[in-house]
């Protein structure tokens, strides 16, 4: 049995609308080429302290890049009030 490839990436403290494209563009391209497919990749969100609804955008689309190689991708340290957003936009169990 080999072990599953394994990449982490760590979301920024800041993740307004302003910033989610250039996020984006940095971490789907960078978690898509680090992970093999049947791998997984860790975005880890416990940095986040001031955020809005693109911070979800910015985590789907991260989704998207690695389920595109056939990896799967675990959110860690997801705020609570990120996750009430989730909630309200019914993505909470695209999150978990």
């Amino acid at each position: 049995m080999t072990a599953a490839t394994y990449t982490s990436v760590t979301l920024p403290a800041v993740l307004l609308q302003a910033q989610a494209q250039a996020v984006t563009d940095e971490l789907a391209p960078l978690l898509a080429a680090c992970v093999s497919q049947g791998g997984e990749a860790v975005l880890d969100a416990s940095a986040l302290t001031q955020f809005d609804s693109s911070a979800l955008a910015v985590i789907l689309a991260c989704r998207r890049a690695v389920m595109g190689q056939g990896a799967q991708l675990r959110i860690v340290g997801l705020p609570q009030r990120a996750q009430a957003l989730a909630q309200v936009y019914g993505l909470s169990d695209l999150l978990h």
